[in-house]
């Protein structure tokens, strides 16, 4: 399928919003996955998936625990990437960006759409740190739903995060690995589109 047309958006987070849109319906699940990744101020990397949940002026916003390693290493170095594939219309965006905070009433907001099983789940994770057992995690949803019938309440600990891009690639998948590549590059408040050999 020939989709180097719709390359002609000049603003890519329209043209992103376009794609994931068409991954929705022929992605499995999840089209808003990416891989995140992340460093410490000295350079060492880690990547992990995580669900995108917001694409809007102000970045790709996903939430977390602020004390996982992901957390700790964004609030350390506030730099990040972002790679989704979506491998059933063989496409790819990268984003490569600086780190901001969400500001609470929006973390707040968010958190109040998850099921109450998911909220509980996130106040009880102690993310990325050691955990004896299984049933030492079960034990303690199990707890906290029952002292908490009512509204669960955001952990402090939980945040959101936005990726502000300053690079935006799409990646199409060409014969003979002829691939199409269209590089955005954010100048001022203007975009700069480049294609880049495969």
């Amino acid at each position: 399928m020939d989709v180097t047309h719709n390359l002609e958006f000049a603003d890519p987070i329209e043209l992103f919003a376009q794609w994931l849109a068409e991954a929705e319906q022929s992605e499995p699940n999840d089209a808003n996955a990416a891989a995140l990744a992340t460093a410490t101020p000295d350079g060492s990397p880690s990547v992990r998936m995580v669900l995108v949940k917001r694409v809007d002026k102000r970045g790709f916003c996903f939430f977390t625990n602020a004390e996982s390693k992901k957390g700790l290493q964004l609030h350390s170095n506030p730099r990040a990437a972002l790679c989704f594939h979506w491998k059933s219309l063989r496409r790819q965006v990268r984003v490569d960006g600086r780190v901001t905070v969400l500001p609470a009433a929006d973390v707040d907001e968010y958190f109040h759409t998850r099921s109450r099983n998911s909220q509980i789940g996130a106040a009880v994770s102690q993310q990325s740190r050691p955990l004896a057992s299984r049933e030492e995690l079960d034990t303690r949803f199990q707890k906290f739903a029952a002292e908490h019938p009512g509204e669960v309440l955001r952990p402090p600990y939980w945040h959101g995060f936005c990726v502000q891009a300053d690079q935006i690639e799409f990646w199409i998948s060409g014969e003979n690995r002829l691939h199409d590549r269209f590089l955005f590059t954010r100048d001022a408040d203007a975009w700069r589109k480049t294609r880049l050999y495969p």
